[in-house]
């Protein structure tokens, strides 16, 4: 007896979308017969300040709208639908992300970096999300942890890093946009990583968790939220290590510590590890924000140069900035990266094109994570 699939027995075609092709060209169709006009929208397209361009859609005498790319080069990418002013997704791909309160369809092209982000044949991971105690905040708290292939069966004591999101994101960020379990999966396997877990956190501490994921329940996600980038992230951030190097076997040693995030995660990363000086050996800062907050009166922010020369007098094995060359934040991590040359301390510093996108952290954290433990 054959099967279908459940659209099938509504009486409804099957629509393919997004269909690629050899040449990685990538065909989208929509099936909108009373709608006037029909745009996509991807984070391929050149953008329009910090919105993405779009391609009008051309209709078929079935009312099926459709429209092919150039090829496209191996990656992961995002679009959406725009139907008479209106967006909304593909209803033909179910594979979404939701990035802080949009929704967005994604794809994959192979060849190159996007096989980083696929589900390979190899040994996998395990992602769990814990909540921990944080005293400092006065609540328990959820967090996505990363541990590698045999973690559970072995009696190895593993490395940690510790990778934060940026404003607007939570613990569901990294794993799902940033694609870490596959990239790390794949690192591993190809012998180019270490095996080492991951622990993705919640950065606004204002939150016990993701939205949809706490006791507020299903709480509509916001970019700003209280406590943001106001301190209280980095000097509650023991709690999390505390937590971390208690329930798991870890190596809780400075050399088996790094810390790295984006955007605003590169900017608690920035101040945890000078805050904290002797904790980690590897810091990575992807597109980080490191914007002054004249509002921000903690203690953590006081002294930024003592505590930088601290930090260089301990020692850090890696110091790691990466940005790209249109990122609005490209002229702050040009003058911080001159305020280290100053201070003679030694950095890494890696750039690419294009800005403050997660096309660009994927490869930031696929770089990071191949030079860190070694």
């Amino acid at each position: 007896m054959p099967l279908f699939a459940q659209q099938a027995l509504w009486g409804a075609p099957e629509m393919v979308s997004p269909e690629i092709h050899p040449d990685q060209s990538v065909t989208f169709r929509l099936m909108a017969p009373d709608a006037r006009e029909v745009k996509l929208s991807g984070d391929w397209m050149p953008s329009a300040g910090w919105v993405p361009g779009s391609e009008v859609l051309t209709k078929d005498e079935k009312g099926v709208w459709s429209h092919t790319t150039a090829p496209l080069g191996s990656d992961l990418y995002s679009y959406w639908f725009t139907v008479d002013g209106v967006r909304c997704t593909d209803p033909a791909n179910v594979y979404l992300i939701r990035d802080v309160a949009s929704v967005f369809n994604v794809f994959i092209t192979g060849g190159g970096k996007g096989d980083l982000y696929k589900v390979s044949a190899v040994p996998h991971g395990t992602v769990t999300r814990r909540w921990y105690p944080s005293p400092g905040n006065q609540m328990n708290r959820r967090m996505t942890i990363y541990t590698p292939p045999g973690y559970e069966s072995s009696k190895k004591k593993f490395p940690v890093l510790y990778l934060l999101h940026g404003m607007g994101g939570d613990e569901e960020a990294w794993i799902a946009l940033g694609r870490t379990a596959q990239i790390l999966d794949n690192l591993i396997a190809a012998g180019k990583a270490r095996p080492m877990i991951v622990v993705m956190t919640n950065g606004n501490v204002a939150q016990e968790a993701a939205p949809g994921e706490s006791s507020l329940g299903m709480a509509k996600p916001t970019m700003q939220l209280p406590h943001t980038m106001d301190g209280k992230f980095e000097e509650t951030f023991p709690d999390v290590i505390r937590f971390i190097e208690s329930n798991y076997r870890v190596i809780p040693k400075k050399e088996g510590r790094a810390i790295a995030g984006l955007s605003m995660g590169g900017y608690h990363s920035l101040h945890i590890s000078r805050y904290y000086p002797n904790t980690f050996d590897y810091v990575g800062l992807f597109s980080a924000a490191i914007i002054p907050n004249e509002k921000a009166t903690s203690k953590v922010y006081a002294d930024l140069d003592k505590t930088l020369e601290a930090q260089m007098k301990n020692g850090v094995k890696l110091y790691w900035i990466a940005i790209g060359k249109t990122d609005f934040l490209y002229k702050n991590n040009v003058e911080f990266r001159e305020k280290l040359d100053k201070m003679g301390m030694k950095y890494t510093y890696f750039e690419t094109e294009g800005g403050h996108t997660w096309t660009n952290w994927r490869v930031y954290l696929t770089e990071f994570a191949q030079q860190i433990f070694k």
